[in-house]
């Protein structure tokens, strides 16, 4: 209750302080947001409690009307949510999860720094196409148990968390502010990257921080002893096989959808179509890999998550709020492009440390989206800068799911992390902004 109590009176300072700058309406919506965040971050209420909040506070206190705010929770791109959601449940039925983690450890040497380097890695690659918490709560014993050496096993942690996070930027359903930033961009008719664009996108991203945050973490280490790493696997079983094919499938079409302007002009399918057929295909006769019952591990949580995200966004925008606080960045407009992205990368980033990335990136995005105008040039440049920033938060265990499930463990202290994390955010702000200026400036 206390908790509750709390949020109330976070809510109410707010609500007071943002009167005496904007409107009431728009004052009330900062309120509630407020309300929301806190929640979230304190767990003061069940995720998907708060999450479907929305649904009675903005109709009762009119902000927008409830016909407005359900749609929100069944927009389209949460249907590639689900079909991604159940080709992590299969992989994870089948083992093939294990199989792909235990072939990749062999690439790497066995060494302390080979070790840190092999679980980020893993991690990274696995959380492209998992859910990163899943990811981390799958890696953690092996993390724990790999190494008797209590210095090494806190960097084997923070790598497998690190790693999470730094590979669900990879692909559109890696992580949920990807996904809040698609349904955004369909809200106000801007065209979405493709799933490959977006991989080509921020693979540049996720290469630099995977060679340079598991770098950070063995400084130090070289001659720090390591137990062997499991590696022995055996041949893929029907299921694992199965699995595979389907997934082998998927990436070849989602690449020959993807349009090379002006030569090729792509198969033209809908991306979310084929994710959630991909998902269900898995239920046919002949494959078989999953039953209806698997799909309770689908964590509808967080798809109320992203309605909630998705109707911040929309009430940002119908009380015209974004455009009052893109006023008040209005300064960012006199830098020079380089400086701007640097600003909004270092903003979020260190702004995500204290809330959920995902509220933040429903907060974040209508705001940015108003800098320059929903359909000026650079706006998207912005958008994708403020999404992948979103998801880089290293230093305190309420910043992501996988800090908060190593930090569980209990072998890791908060001011280790902190510092560490310190380091780690600088370079996931450089990684962003640096290949936004470079290379996103030019694909966009």
């Amino acid at each position: 209750m206390r908790k509750i109590v709390a949020a109330l009176a976070i809510s109410a300072a707010v609500w007071a302080l943002a009167a005496l700058v904007f409107t009431l309406e728009q004052a009330t919506l900062l309120g509630i947001v407020a309300f929301l965040v806190v929640l979230w971050t304190n767990n003061g209420l069940p995720l998907g409690v708060v999450s479907l909040l929305p649904i009675l506070l903005f109709p009762a206190f009119g902000i927008t009307p409830l016909g407005s705010v359900t749609p929100n929770y069944a927009k389209s791109i949460i249907f590639l949510f689900i079909g991604g959601f159940l080709l992590a449940i299969a992989m994870q039925k089948s083992g093939l999860h294990l199989q792909i983690s235990r072939r990749l450890l062999r690439v790497f040497p066995d060494t302390a720094r080979g070790v840190i380097y092999a679980m980020a890695i893993v991690s990274a690659l696995l959380s492209s196409i998992l859910s990163n918490t899943t990811i981390t709560l799958m890696l953690m014993p092996i993390g724990l148990f790999i190494t008797e050496n209590p210095r090494l096993k806190v960097r084997i942690l923070l790598a497998i968390a690190y790693g999470a996070s730094i590979g669900g930027i990879l692909t559109p359903i890696g992580t949920p502010p990807n996904l809040l930033l698609l349904g955004y961009l369909e809200e106000i008719g801007m065209r979405a990257p493709t799933f490959a664009e977006w991989i080509g996108m921020t693979a540049p991203v996720v290469g630099a921080m995977l060679l340079l945050m598991p770098w950070i973490l063995g400084w130090g280490m070289r001659n720090e002893p390591v137990g062997r790493v499991e590696t022995k696997s055996e041949p893929l079983s029907p299921e694992q096989k199965k699995v595979l094919w389907i997934l082998g499938g998927l990436s070849l079409l989602l690449v020959l959808n993807t349009p090379v302007k002006p030569w090729y002009p792509g198969l033209g399918l809908d991306e979310k179509g084929l994710l959630l057929g991909a998902g269900l295909l898995l239920f046919m006769p002949g494959v078989a890999i999953l039953d209806w019952e698997d799909s309770r591990a689908i964590p509808y949580e967080i798809i109320f998550l992203f309605g909630a995200g998705f109707s911040i966004a929309q009430a940002f925008g119908s009380t015209e709020l974004a455009e009052a606080l893109a006023r008040k960045l209005a300064f960012v407009h006199d830098l020079p492009l380089w400086a701007t992205l640097l600003t909004v990368a270092l903003a979020i980033s260190f702004s995500t440390e204290i809330t959920s990335n995902t509220a933040l990136t429903s907060i974040a995005l209508p705001v940015m989206a108003q800098l320059y105008g929903p359909f000026h040039a650079q706006t998207l440049l912005i958008l994708m800068t403020t999404t992948v920033a979103a998801s880089y938060a290293f230093m305190l265990p309420i910043a992501t799911p996988p800090n908060a499930i190593i930090m569980s463990s209990r072998v890791i202290r908060v001011k280790t992390m902190a510092s560490i994390g310190f380091f780690i955010d600088l370079i996931g702000v450089a990684a962003v902004s640096l290949t936004a200026y470079l290379l996103w400036r030019v694909m966009l």
